[in-house]
């Protein structure tokens, strides 16, 4: 480890020892080819992303080009799907399920998108009237994320929908219902009878007002919540939206981190 103060965001030796070995092996498969191993240890690697993720900085306050190229070898060959794979098992473990869930809950959620960002990836939710991008999530009974799609806000909810089913049926077959809201149409239901999952179509009840949580369903909107911790997330600074999917990854990695090893991370308006 380097003599640098360290910050709250970083991996304590519990959490970065649930994530070095899929780093260490992805590591021993890609040598350098003059046989450096780098100026910085891999774990200074995982923890600048994370501290970029919760603090939102620049890539140019991150130590030169390490942290960017590691963030985008391992967002494009997937080992931070794996990651954070393999800490969703694990969690769904501890809690006395099975590694895979049975259910899921599909919502989106549309982010102002940042200057820079290429107009080619984004648009306009007229609803909502934000301009930025649609982050789509599916997550089980516990908020964990099973599957994530970023697409541009214009994008009506049907086209999320059928992503998320096709994302969720591609890595596991035990899912065979989906829970969403009435934004949601028929088309949804009519994929998902395609790919083995019953999609339910949760109506509110027309006599409520204001926000009432639905039963099962509102897991995801509490993910959504503690997505909003990571100043990164907060808005959309990516340029690919397969990067903006690897942000959701990294955070919900730290997340489950700490909730396997009963660790906290104090939020922004903690003193």
């Amino acid at each position: 480890m380097s003599m640098r103060k360290p910050y709250g965001s970083d991996a304590s030796d519990e959490q970065w020892a649930l994530v070095e070995p899929v780093i260490t092996a992805w590591k021993a498969t890609h040598p350098s080819v003059s046989g450096h191993q780098g100026r910085y240890e891999m774990r200074e690697i995982v923890n600048a992303i994370l501290y970029q993720n919760r603090s939102g900085c620049q890539w140019d306050l991150l130590p030169a080009g390490a942290v960017k190229y590691y963030f985008y070898k391992w967002r494009d060959d997937g080992t931070d799907q794996t990651v954070h794979d393999l800490m969703r098992w694990q969690l769904r473990e501890k809690k006395r399920r099975l590694a895979d869930p049975s259910l899921v809950v599909l919502d989106t959620q549309s982010i102002h998108a940042a200057v820079g960002v290429p107009a080619t990836t984004t648009g306009k939710d007229a609803a909502k009237r934000v301009p930025g991008r649609k982050r789509c999530l599916a997550v089980d009974v516990l908020g964990l994320v099973v599957d994530c799609v970023v697409l541009p806000a214009s994008a009506h909810e049907n086209a999320a929908g059928i992503a998320l089913l096709d994302g969720v049926a591609a890595q596991s077959d035990t899912v065979t219902k989906a829970l969403v809201d009435q934004g949601f149409k028929n088309k949804v239901v009519e994929h998902g009878k395609t790919v083995g999952i019953d999609v339910e179509i949760v109506e509110r009840n027309p006599d409520q007002r204001g926000f009432v949580p639905q039963a099962k369903r509102w897991i995801v909107e509490q993910t959504n919540g503690i997505l909003m911790f990571y100043r990164r997330l907060v808005r959309d600074y990516e340029h690919r939206p397969a990067s903006s999917r690897s942000r959701v990854l990294w955070a919900m990695t730290s997340v489950m981190s700490r909730r396997l090893t009963g660790a906290t991370l104090a939020s922004w308006r903690t003193a």
